[in-house]
């Protein structure tokens, strides 16, 4: 059966089942039409007093408002840029110049190697940088065995949402209260979860994070949340002439006004077609809601036929609570590659290999071959889980 959704997402409506979509997720009309309307009616810089310079004033400004109510923050707490991962490594530079030798970093297990590089990064200037280790083949952090890596010498503790890799989702706030128990600050790489669930910063207690819109419907952008207070007193490579208070300083160069327009679309979507068609956080709460609902029986059916299918080792958690739609697998006796190949001439699109996630990979013992990756999103369908496992069953 068709998705009721594919109407708004044009990709959706040439049957290809896609199941890659912790890679990027396909956008709906709202947001090519937001792209086009931007291009066609001008294609300017900021600041200008004509009218289309003003029009690309205006849309900046809303898109960090209305990122602000994605991630239940303030406006001036948001920096626009062009990847989550670019947006970190600024971070990291920054804090490079904060940071001195025998100050620590605790990064999960579980972690993209966007946001392990950055910090890893440090120890050339004599940071020490400490693993905290999930518990597997779960891959379940627990906030026990952060307690016991935190000192008064942490500075920031880096911890993901939800993992890209096998899927879980570890507690943030008891992880903020461990951090900040000690003084460190937490950075949370939200990128994973935002499909799933919406992002409130002020409950998970986060000094830093950052997302991506391309993950939630979007075009190819990045986001990042520095928490008020931090923001002026962190180094940055910047023009002379903006302040230390801005958001500016983390956003060099000319910001892509279609990109935004195009996540104000995406947006748009969730609001109007998700949401019943209330304004604000309140229409993304609803849409969230209805998100989680409508991946739940994918999420359940595809972790119960997955787990009982005797060729196919699945990593992560493994029950739907406490991780989202994103499962990691081998298949005894093929490469991780062969498979995703295998399905992909079934109509199935899946990832193959370490997705950036070699923490999880190397503790998995994957590397460097990695595992095989589904993940879906609230516009997948129970067909799309029937054809994934048809095309395991039809291997050799």
């Amino acid at each position: 059966m068709t998705s009721p959704y594919a109407e708004h997402f044009p990709a959706l409506r040439s049957g290809f089942s896609y199941l890659d979509n912790a890679a990027g997720a396909q956008v709906p009309s709202h947001c090519i039409h937001a792209i086009s309307q931007f291009l066609t009616g001008g294609s300017c810089n900021v600041g200008q007093p004509y009218a289309a310079s003003q029009v690309a004033t205006a849309l900046k400004a809303r898109a960090r408002a209305e990122t602000a109510e994605f991630l239940h923050c303030l406006p001036e707490e948001v920096m626009l840029g062009p990847s989550a991962t670019a947006l970190t490594f600024q971070v990291g530079r920054a804090l490079s110049r904060l940071f001195k030798a025998g100050d620590e970093v605790v990064i999960s297990e579980l972690e993209h190697e966007s946001n392990a590089a950055p910090w890893r990064a440090l120890e050339a200037q004599g940071v020490k940088v400490k693993t905290w280790r999930a518990h597997w083949p779960e891959g379940r952090l627990e906030p026990a065995d952060l307690r016991a890596l935190v000192t008064p010498r942490t500075r920031l503790v880096a911890v993901t949402a939800a993992a890209n890799s096998v899927g879980a989702t570890p507690e943030l706030a008891a992880v903020a209260e461990v951090a900040h128990g000690v003084g460190a600050w937490v950075f949370v790489d939200a990128v994973h979860s935002s499909p799933h669930h919406l992002p409130d910063l002020r409950a998970w207690g986060a000094d830093f994070a950052v997302f991506s819109p391309y993950k939630v419907f979007g075009p190819h952008l990045g986001c990042l949340y520095v928490r008020r207070g931090l923001l002026a007193g962190l180094p940055a490579d910047k023009l002379w002439f903006v302040p230390d208070d801005s958001p500016q300083k983390f956003e060099p160069g000319t910001a892509n006004h279609e990109g935004w327009a195009g996540w104000l679309g995406s947006l748009a979507y969730l609001r109007e077609v998700l949401g019943g068609g209330q304004p604000g956080r309140e229409g993304l709460v609803r849409a969230f809601q209805r998100i989680e609902e409508l991946e739940r029986p994918l999420l359940e059916t595809t972790l119960e036929r997955l787990s009982r299918h005797p060729r196919v080792s699945l990593y992560g958690p493994k029950q739907p609570q406490g991780r989202v739609a994103t499962f990691c697998f081998n298949v005894t006796g093929l490469p991780p590659r062969a498979v995703a190949e295998h399905l992909a001439r079934q109509g199935v699109g899946v990832a193959a290999g370490h997705y950036y996630a070699t923490l999880a990979a190397d503790a998995l013992g994957l590397m460097p071959d990695g595992a095989v990756r589904a993940s879906l999103l609230h516009y997948n369908t129970q067909e799309d889980v029937e054809r994934l496992m048809a095309g395991l069953d039809s291997l050799p």
